[in-house]
């Protein structure tokens, strides 16, 4: 959910502006789509400098422009990390896709098309010797962020065979399982290729390699010159705009790229704001000090903006999924009877009051309805695995299990709402099958470091991935298992039953649908809903 001041998120060149990119992207618009309100400013301010100029002495008749600075409130308390291939948090992610480049890129308005970025164009793969290559030729003369270690010098291929070498490397990235089985080269320095031991289409290899997790990019001087722990808050790419300043648990300054290979940014600066409190937001963008903020995700909030006079919300996709997993190695979650009552013992009803219609829908299995292949709620409840709310059963399975007076867990939960207000649903629900939840509060980027830590026996994780390939390989492959798998992802089941689906070539058309196969029907996880992002911003008389 995002909301916005002024639909000049980002002013950037002409046709940047998204409606339908992955949801943690800012959109880009020209200054001349300014609101009213925001131009009115703008020209006081304008008229206020050329008076004091003229007191001073100055000619009046050619002014000084001021700065044009987007003023953003982020909803979480800090930075999680600017290394993008750690990046999972939405204010991570926000951030990276502003300093970093890929090969190819998602094409700006239409999320489901690529286009290439740092490439010059689509690769066309080859078999050699058995084994499926892809050869990209880059753009010559695009020129890396300078940095106090590292002056600027010139993207080479080089840096692209190393980044994507990190980006396969588990000590390295949090993306490891994705890049399994490839190996990078760099034969000149404008040529990349890349070899698989198992070919695949484009549509599975292209998002691999786009503006996204592994596929950011980044410099193999600042990499080595800074350490993995420098480049958190250090990062060197390619893109719009280039960290300038990081101060802890307040704001991130970006400055434009002059040398940006798509032209300089038209924006002066980015003051990028964390601010977790809702209410201090709101605030903010109310009495003019925000420009936009990500808002809270709530119908009757967005209501209430949507009757503030000059305030424009705007709702749009691609949504985020809730999903919640069961790690099915802990007790008493490794007994499928009780994995089966939670999922009885939960409705979905109850988390989309949570949300609102307007902005959310119920989801049946782990792809939302907007992925191309997901499963229908028809499909699913013709299976008989909508697991339909009944207390009755939930009980019954809880005895069957040896538990009939239930059990408690300790979970922790995100400060950020989204989160929150799902895990304290989930409490009160189970609250009624004799399940107590006792829940601890944290910072959202600690949260994501202790779920990945297997903190949780129940992780409630809300997330997009721009593909069904990746978002299987990541949630559900055994490879991708926390802390055990051989590159840890986002598999909190520690599910390990479909591993040969999702290798067989032969069955890509089938993946979206691995919830049919047995092992899925034992409750392990349970999709909740999809909800769409939102923002609003000052009305200029159209949508």
């Amino acid at each position: 959910m995002r909301v916005c001041n002024s639909p000049a998120f980002v002013e950037f060149p002409p046709g940047e502006r998204s409606r339908r990119s992955p949801p943690y992207r800012l959109n880009w618009q020209t200054t001349s789509h300014l609101g009213a309100e925001a131009r009115r400013r703008h020209d006081r301010e304008d008229r206020n400098a050329t008076r004091h100029a003229s007191a001073r002495g100055s000619p009046p008749d050619h002014p000084a422009p001021l700065p044009r600075v987007l003023r953003w409130g982020q909803s979480e308390a800090d930075l999680g990390t600017a290394d993008p291939h750690y990046a999972a948090a939405t204010q991570d992610r926000v951030l990276v896709d502003l300093i970093f480049n890929g090969l190819l890129r998602f094409k700006p308005g239409d999320g489901s098309t690529f286009e290439p970025d740092l490439a010059l164009e689509f690769p066309k793969p080859v078999v050699i010797a058995g084994k499926q290559v892809w050869t990209f030729k880059l753009r010559k003369g695009v020129l890396w962020h300078p940095s106090d270690k590292v002056p600027s010098y010139e993207l080479t291929s080089e840096d692209v065979a190393y980044s994507l070498g990190k980006s396969a490397d588990r000590a390295r990235s949090a993306y490891s399982a994705l890049y399994g089985g490839m190996t990078f080269h760099a034969p000149d320095p404008y040529t990349v290729s890349v070899v698989l031991d198992m070919a695949v289409s484009p549509n599975l290899f292209y998002p691999l390699v786009t503006n996204y997790a592994g596929g950011f990019i980044m410099s193999k001087r600042a990499v080595e010159a800074y350490g993995l722990d420098g480049v958190k808050t250090h990062p060197v790419g390619t893109g719009p705009f280039i960290l300038r300043r990081y101060s802890p648990k307040e704001k991130v300054d970006l400055a434009p790229n002059p040398t940006y290979f798509r032209g300089r940014p038209k924006l002066d600066g980015i003051d990028y704001r964390y601010m977790a409190d809702g209410f201090s937001r709101e605030l903010g963008l109310r009495g003019g000090q925000l420009d936009g903020i990500a808002g809270t995700q709530d119908e009757a909030w967005v209501d209430k903006m949507q009757a503030v006079p000059k305030i424009l919300v705007d709702i749009f996709g691609v949504g985020e999924s809730t999903v919640l997993y069961f790690n099915q190695t802990i007790r008493p979650l490794s007994l499928k009877p009780v994995r089966q009552a939670i999922a009885y013992a939960l409705n979905r009803d109850e988390f989309l009051a949570l949300i609102g219609k307007k902005i959310a829908q119920k989801i049946y299995a782990p792809l939302a309805p907007f992925t191309i292949g997901a499963l229908t709620e028809q499909e699913v409840t013709s299976k008989g695995l909508d697991y339909k709310t009944s207390l009755e059963k939930a009980r019954g399975l809880l005895a069957e299990a040896g538990m009939p007076g239930g059990f408690s867990v300790d979970l922790v939960t995100s400060e950020l709402g989204i989160y929150k207000i799902h895990y304290e649903s989930m409490q009160a629900q189970l609250s009624k099958i004799g399940i107590t939840v006792r829940l601890r509060v944290v910072d959202h980027p600690s949260y994501h470091a202790l779920i990945r830590k297997d903190a949780n026996p129940i992780v409630i994780y809300v997330a997009f991935r721009p593909t069904a390939d990746i978002y299987l390989r990541s949630f559900y492959h055994s490879a991708s298992t926390v802390v055990t798998g051989a590159h840890p992802d986002t598999n909190f089941a520690h599910y390990a039953g479909v591993d040969d689906l999702i290798h067989d070539p032969a069955g890509h058309g089938r993946l979206p649908r691995l919830v049919r196969e047995p092992g899925v029907r034992t409750g392990r996880r349970a999709g909740l809903r999809a909800r769409a992002q939102v923002r609003p911003g000052p009305v200029p008389g159209h949508r």
